[in-house]
């Protein structure tokens, strides 16, 4: 090897080791073929939950329009192009077919994509709120600030969580009166029973992520460096939000991931165990309105059944490429 090539080697070899952490995760996420995968399948669910709206027949309920199949008569028809196999091949009239309420499947399943997604999202951001502020405090300070705190988050632990889950929906949502609320300042309208939903769900599912906050925080608070901040004098808002926090936010967004898939998969249990909102098209609503029928309509419970494990699917596998990109002990 010649001293240039010396040279440009170690050059190499320097800005690798001294490459960001999260340079070097999502140089690894990038070779991780399944994360990858995970990835492009959120991505295309969120778009479709924000442009979907754009490319469907017919609009969202509760707009009377959403039910014109069923005047028309087209009423439990089966996918479009299913009809007279394979002549009617191109046709793409109904492509997902028509339920027993008789309203498109296509276009629920599409109007449904923002509401499925608006549940993972916000459930998540409050139950990670909650999460870290209790993990936090809890790790940190320990002693019987961290005794107290972590008893309250085994009771939350230990409760029958889905039956609580049921019975808080059913009495809050019956209480809504307007199917939506308005933000002012916006103008944005959010689901009021769906809403409700996503509060209790969240409610009842922090606990666990508190403990593994609180675990980061024990691991770290005990590294060199934040002895030598506490030296130097630094406040514990400073150590906590300038060095801790940053610290585990790895484990925070894998963990973040997997509480979406998780979000979206309860609240498809409670809408099809009919406690969730009517008045808002979920995954889960629609498989709740015709699992009667469903040997008539198998169309109606198949595709949206279908677009609930790809997405959790996507997440699963997005969650599990991101802890293999953060995590330490991989070599590069």
């Amino acid at each position: 090897m010649s001293l240039n090539q010396k040279e440009t080697s170690k050059k190499q070899e320097v800005k690798r080791r001294s490459a960001s952490q999260w340079a070097v995760a999502w140089r690894r996420f990038k070779r991780n073929k399944v994360g990858v995968f995970g990835l492009i399948i959120v991505i295309a669910v969120f778009l479709v939950g924000v442009f979907g709206d754009f490319f469907t027949s017919y609009p969202a309920r509760p707009n009377p329009d959403a039910y014109l199949p069923f005047y028309k008569g087209d009423v439990r028809k089966p996918p479009s192009w299913l009809e007279n196999w394979p002549k009617q091949i191109l046709n793409w009239t109904y492509p997902f077919g028509t339920s027993a309420i008789g309203t498109d499947v296509y276009s629920d399943m599409i109007h449904g994509t923002k509401y499925t997604l608006y549940v993972g999202v916000v459930v998540t951001l409050i139950t990670m709120a909650l999460a870290i502020i209790i993990g936090s405090i809890s790790g940190f300070y320990g002693g019987w600030v961290d005794n107290i705190l972590m008893r309250i988050t085994e009771i939350f632990l230990v409760f029958p969580s889905l039956l609580f889950i049921l019975v808080f929906v059913r009495i809050f949502t019956l209480t809504v009166g307007d199917p939506f609320w308005t933000i002012p300042i916006i103008n944005l309208q959010i689901p009021a029973g769906l809403t409700i939903v996503t509060v209790v769900l969240a409610i009842f599912n922090w606990a666990s992520n508190a403990r593994m906050v609180r675990g980061e925080f024990l691991r770290v608070r005990e590294l060199e460096f934040i002895e030598a901040e506490k030296a130097l004098g630094a406040s514990n808002t400073r150590i906590i939000f300038r060095h801790v926090l940053p610290n585990i936010l790895s484990s925070i967004i894998v963990v973040s991931s997997l509480t979406i898939a998780y979000a979206i998969l309860i609240e498809a249990a409670v809408s099809f165990l009919g406690f969730g909102d009517v008045n808002t098209t979920t995954w889960g609503q629609l498989l709740q309105e015709n699992f009667a029928d469903v040997r008539v309509v198998w169309w109606a419970e198949f595709f949206p059944g279908l677009a609930i494990l790809f997405t959790v699917f996507g997440f699963n596998l997005l969650g599990d490429g991101l802890s293999d990109a953060f995590n330490p002990r991989l070599r590069d």
